[in-house]
């Protein structure tokens, strides 16, 4: 049976690179840095080894806690193959009057999550993947291997001081595969082997087979995105605002010609956060509401788990499902042409206190997360159960449009008001989503 036999994610150190300042301050100035090794081990994939570096340049300090520079470094390996290597960049200094914003990931993932499409159509059977149920198939069933390069770039500048316009460009190159059996069994015992793709084909080959993936698209492919939009911001300040909105509208574009594909395709994506004061300086309830569909063309299935923003605050983005958006369902659970999310955050500032000349608080959040599918990816249900006879009911449902929840719990650890290092735990409220998840990372989900 797949298991994370441990997951350790430890702060050994947190280093502050400074300028002089009194001890009582809690001003900063110059450089603040924080770092975080990532220690983890998956049954699949091995041990993961690496770590990660938040560095802020808060100049003179007279702007604080809002940082002029932000550099963010992320690398990370599996002992098996996968690896994460990120870097990104937040700036409103650079340039006089504009927001610069970059980022690039590239990610190697040989068990990359695959549910199927439309949400609660597609059946997810846990016990195929528990190899001490009698239903067991493999392991890997609901898994393909990707490689993902991702890198963006946006700019925004002011129209007011409320309202920002924004435009970008992105590029893709996303890689699917079967999962390379060899590697993933390579050390394990006999009793503990996968099935080879022959004998157990996953869910991403059985879509293939039935035609719902396209022959052109199965294998991946490269786009680049050209963004236009428009920001609403009144926060008071970007990391846990106690107060203010943010909103932003953008358009997506790839065309055809920008792709190793003859297909354009065009998204839209509004997203609505709002942050409001219950108890000065304590307590604070936020929540965010996003939508995203394709409003014309048609999308790659491998483009469809990306989630559009004018940020990347993660080198994950890849549909509903997990850390980023509804905690404690199974990852990428919803994959559709246009979704709904909804995210609820009752949060608290339990108390302050410094350690080793910092400033830090510790939270509290309690949450719920939503989503639900508005626009399915078409798939001819007819044609599949004259493919499937008997065994369309294993695989889908008519269930498309109910609504996948979870709720949770998360604790913080915030240095200096930005570096904050987050651990969550969410609950999934049907069993059809799995049963939980626990994430330790960065920040607060928005």
């Amino acid at each position: 049976m797949k298991k994370t036999l441990l997951i350790l994610l430890i702060n050994i150190s947190v280093i502050s690179l400074y300028a002089s300042q009194q001890d009582s301050s809690k001003i900063k100035r110059g450089f603040n840095i924080g770092a975080l090794p990532a220690i983890t081990y998956d049954s699949d994939l091995g041990f993961q080894y690496g770590g990660l570096l938040d560095i802020y340049h808060y100049g003179d300090g007279t702007r604080f806690p809002q940082y002029n520079h932000k550099l963010y470094l992320e690398a990370s390996a599996y002992t098996k193959g996968s690896s994460i290597f990120r870097i990104a960049y937040d700036t409103d200094d650079l340039i006089k009057g504009i927001r610069v914003t970059a980022e690039a990931n590239y990610v190697i993932e040989q068990t990359f999550r695959f549910n199927g499409f439309n949400g609660y159509q597609s059946k997810v059977n846990y016990d195929w993947t528990d190899d001490n149920h009698n239903d067991y198939k493999s392991r890997v069933f609901y898994n393909f291997d990707r490689r993902f390069f991702r890198s963006n770039i946006f700019i925004q500048g002011k129209l007011n001081n409320k309202l920002k316009w924004l435009a970008g460009i992105g590029f893709y190159n996303i890689k699917c595969k079967e999962p390379d059996i060899n590697k993933l069994n390579k050390g394990q015992d006999n009793e503990d082997k996968l099935p080879s793709n022959t004998d157990m084909p996953g869910l991403y080959k059985r879509y293939i087979d039935w035609g719902i993936i396209p022959e052109e698209e199965k294998d991946g492919g490269s786009h680049t995105l050209i963004n236009a939009g428009i920001v609403y911001d009144t926060r008071n300040k970007k990391a846990n605002p106690s107060e203010g909105i943010w909103a932003e509208a953008i358009l997506s574009y790839a065309p055809d010609f920008l792709s190793d594909k003859e297909q354009s395709y065009t998204k839209a994506v509004f997203v609505f956060r709002h942050y409001i004061n219950l108890i000065k300086n304590r307590t604070n309830f936020a929540y965010r509401i996003k939508y995203q569909s394709t409003i014309g063309g048609k999308a790659p299935f491998y483009m469809q788990n990306e989630m559009i923003k004018s940020f990347h605050d993660s080198w994950s983005a890849n549909g509903l499902g997990g850390t980023k958006t509804i905690r404690g369902i199974t990852r990428s659970r919803i994959v559709a042409d246009g979704f709904l999310i909804t995210n609820l955050e009752l949060r608290n500032r339990l108390f302050d206190f410094r350690m080793i000349k910092q400033n830090f608080y510790l939270g509290l959040v309690l949450f719920s997360d939503f989503g639900v599918v508005t626009d399915p990816i078409n798939i001819d249900t007819k044609a599949l159960k004259e493919i499937l006879k008997n065994e369309y009911s294993d695989y889908f449902s008519s269930d498309i449009y109910a609504i996948h929840s979870s709720v949770g719990l998360g604790i913080k650890i915030a240095m200096n008001e930005n570096f904050i290092i987050s651990a969550d735990y969410g609950l999934a409220l049907d069993k059809r989503d799995g049963k939980s998840g626990f994430y330790i990372g960065l920040n607060y989900l928005f």
